[in-house]
């Protein structure tokens, strides 16, 4: 049999010491340097044997401050499906009460944002239009899960309660119902999901190595109109979540 990279059995060695407990949850591994050392490898071999045990769950990366023995940490799923957006409210929250886990989030909102050119293709709309742009940090007991930055043409909201996806009387609700409670009906949802990696600033809020793989989803609302009302960007670290979709079929 071929034998493995020198990174795969670094990680290998690395997932024996935490298995046999030299280093406990929540413990910091001492420097690349020092590991290079006592694993006979280069630095650049360490830092990507910690970028496998972090995409595998077993460390996790702290921006500035080094490399950890991760906590225990269930893996939550995420549904994508007919049900959970029909529902009404946030589907994440959904999701966290079946696995009995407190869902919350961290938003910010910048009202009269300029559509950039992509975004303005997607929600149909002339580059530089006014957009309200949101970003999301959804947690899971705490700890950050995925990300999601969302932008709603300004034109249809603006004068309205919901102009503000978390302020006035709707925050929190979600699209969906949000809409509803302006007179629009959202219909339908198209998502594109493809794999990527995490950027540095990604990585920092998820408390994930930079690189680490992560699915990428484009999601974008339309109403029965036929005219989108929303896209946003997911952000969904493979480490931390499972997505799941729910395919309706009629007999």
């Amino acid at each position: 049999m071929r034998e493995q990279p020198p990174y795969l059995q670094t990680a290998d060695l690395l997932r024996q010491r935490i298995a046999n407990r030299e280093w406990a949850p929540g413990d910091r591994l001492p420097s690349r340097a020092q590991l290079a050392q006592e694993c006979g490898v280069g630095e650049a071999v360490v830092r990507r044997a910690q970028e496998t045990l972090i995409s595998e769950g077993f460390l996790e990366g702290r921006a500035g401050s080094g490399t950890y023995v991760a906590e225990p940490r269930e893996r939550v799923r995420i549904v994508r499906s007919p049900e959970r957006e029909q529902a009404g409210g946030a589907p994440f929250v959904a999701d966290m009460a079946e696995l009995g886990k407190k869902a919350t989030w961290e938003c910010r909102s910048d009202a009269m944002v300029p559509a950039p050119p992509d975004i303005a293709v997607r929600l149909g709309i002339p580059e530089g239009d006014y957009c309200v742009r949101s970003s999301y940090e959804y947690l899971a007991d705490g700890k950050p899960v995925l990300l999601s930055t969302s932008w709603e043409p300004y034109a249809v909201t603006s004068g309205t309660l919901a102009v503000l996806p978390e302020g006035g009387p709707y925050a929190g609700m979600g699209v969906v119902r949000r809409m509803a409670e302006i007179g629009i009906t959202v219909s339908r949802a198209v998502e594109r999901p493809q794999p990527g990696q995490a950027s540095a600033e990604e990585a920092n809020l998820l408390g994930i190595q930079r690189g680490t793989s992560v699915t990428r989803i484009q999601r974008t609302y339309y109403s029965d109109e036929g005219r989108p009302v929303e896209t946003a960007d997911l952000v969904v670290p493979a480490s931390l979540c499972e997505i799941v979709y729910e395919v309706p079929i009629s007999s």
